[in-house]
């Protein structure tokens, strides 16, 4: 006999059922929808600085999509420096741009972390939703549930093991990991999927990220390769701009990076719903790695940790893509393999110094103040160079000491064993020899073989001063 109560249960479920269909959805997809819980953001640029232009912009582009996507101002969390849409240089004050023909994507984005407050410290209470540790800010925490989607891109400079933050400590590849592992134990959150953009991003999560914790990760690079900047000033003869250049005054000036202008490229044309994180994957690393071949003008995108997360569809972590979404958006037929002029992120700064130089006036003081500064960026690069091969060569040897600095580890060994260590030697290193820039931090692979070496802390100091004293 048929109790009132299923009786009841029934009628309910029928109900449900109409009203969903009503909608336009069928049961499932509204169960569906419904246990996916709230879609969070973390996006960051870690850079700041006229040169390094294309960070800002690319974090700016990821909010605009994911804010016409129907997340929420109060789930989505922005670090940017935010020095950039007032920058003096800025030829169109107030506006940032992502795309040669891109509307302005900077506005509207909220200031919940800019300038000083840009920094691991907060980066890492926030993913934690430790307001009790954030420093300035809008206090704004990653306030997660176990039903919620999360998605965090960070773009940045980055060196082995590390990525960079425009004030306080280093971004070091353990302890972003460390983080995470804190995270999936707190159960508050069902999935995430990280996107990191860097130079040597793949060393942030190879050998580190274990599986089993809902977590999708898709680095621009391999762990010892260089990521690029794209629509990068104006094409010459030499060097063409193979699909769009930017506009002529951002000359020097990269307006994003080649693997994050494909995601969102790629984010702004694909019907987010069916499409998967998955299949994203396969295009982004195809148009990132397509002109390696010709000229080793691109880098190859890579996979971490629970595959099976990147199956998940892109709508459930960065929304749907709504018709009349204008914001830096490119067409089907201009998403291509092909990128416009491309600079790997180390020579950025150059290229930038470079443009300067070039279009300020014969005799003036602009000309003769851009050569300066060309001039000690080029020596600082060729310092930081000697320093390191001559500490090398103390330690290991003149024949054995490029070799023992410049090895890559084979994959899914995490670049150092001794994390400590490699924090303490490089700030042994910053002593004796100067601050690494954000070329020299390319040798971060080095002092971490130097721990792998088992070289002792009284060591590296005496060959530390040894190696940097002329």
């Amino acid at each position: 006999m048929i109790s009132w109560y299923n009786i009841i249960i029934v009628f309910l479920f029928a109900l449900v059922s109409i009203f969903v269909n009503i909608e336009g959805r069928s049961i499932s997809q509204f169960l569906n929808q419904e246990s996916q819980g709230t879609k969070w953001a973390v996006l960051v640029a870690g850079s700041n600085g006229w040169a390094n232009y294309r960070h800002q912009a690319d974090v700016c582009h990821a909010y605009q999509l994911l804010k016409n996507g129907g997340l929420k101002d109060e789930n989505i969390i922005v670090f940017m420096y935010d020095d950039i849409a007032h920058n003096r240089e800025n030829p169109r004050p107030g506006v940032i741009i992502n795309n040669p023909h891109g509307n302005d994507v900077y506005k509207g984005v909220p200031k919940d972390y800019v300038g000083e407050d840009v920094n691991a410290i907060n980066f890492y209470n926030v993913i934690l939703a430790n307001k009790s540790g954030i420093v300035g800010g809008s206090g704004k925490v990653l306030n997660s549930g176990p039903n919620d989607h999360i998605f965090i891109y960070y773009t940045d400079h980055g060196g082995p093991g590390i990525v960079a933050m425009p004030s306080g400590e280093l971004v070091y590849a353990n302890d972003l990991v460390n983080v995470l592992k804190k995270k999936h134990a707190s159960g508050t959150y069902d999935r995430l999927v990280f996107y990191l953009e860097a130079c040597e991003s793949g060393s942030m999560f190879d050998g580190l990220l274990p599986e089993g914790l809902d977590i999708y990760v898709m680095t621009a690079s391999e762990p010892n390769e260089d990521s690029w900047a794209t629509y990068c000033g104006e094409g010459t003869p030499e060097e063409p701009c193979l699909v769009l250049c930017s506009p002529p005054e951002f000359q020097g000036v990269c307006l994003g990076d080649l693997y994050s202008i494909s995601w969102m490229e790629d984010s702004d044309i694909q019907d987010r719903t069916t499409d998967s994180v998955q299949g994203q994957y396969s295009r982004v690393a195809n148009r990132t790695a397509a002109n390696i071949t010709h000229g080793g003008y691109g880098s190859h995108v890579t996979e971490y940790g629970d595959i099976v997360v990147s199956f998940d569809s892109l709508a459930a972590y960065m929304g749907e893509n709504f018709k009349n979404h204008s914001h830096d958006s490119v067409d089907a037929k201009s998403f291509s393999t092909s990128s416009s002029r491309n600079v790997d992120q180390h020579s950025t700064e150059l290229f930038y110094l470079f443009a300067k130089h070039r279009k300020a006036p014969e005799g003036s003081d602009e000309k003769y103040e851009a050569l300066v500064k060309l001039n000690e960026v080029k020596s600082q690069r060729s310092q930081v160079e000697n320093n390191v091969k001559h500490l090398g060569e103390l330690l290991f040897g003149v024949e054995k000491g490029n070799e023992v600095l410049n090895s890559v580890r084979p994959a899914r060994q995490p670049l150092v064993d001794n994390w400590d260590c490699l924090k303490s030697y490089v700030k042994i290193f910053e002593a004796h020899c100067g601050r690494l820039t954000t070329y020299g931090r390319r040798h971060v692979r080095g002092i971490a073989n130097i721990c792998n070496a088992g070289i002792t802390n009284e060591k590296m100091v005496a060959t530390s001063a040894q190696a940097c004293s002329s």
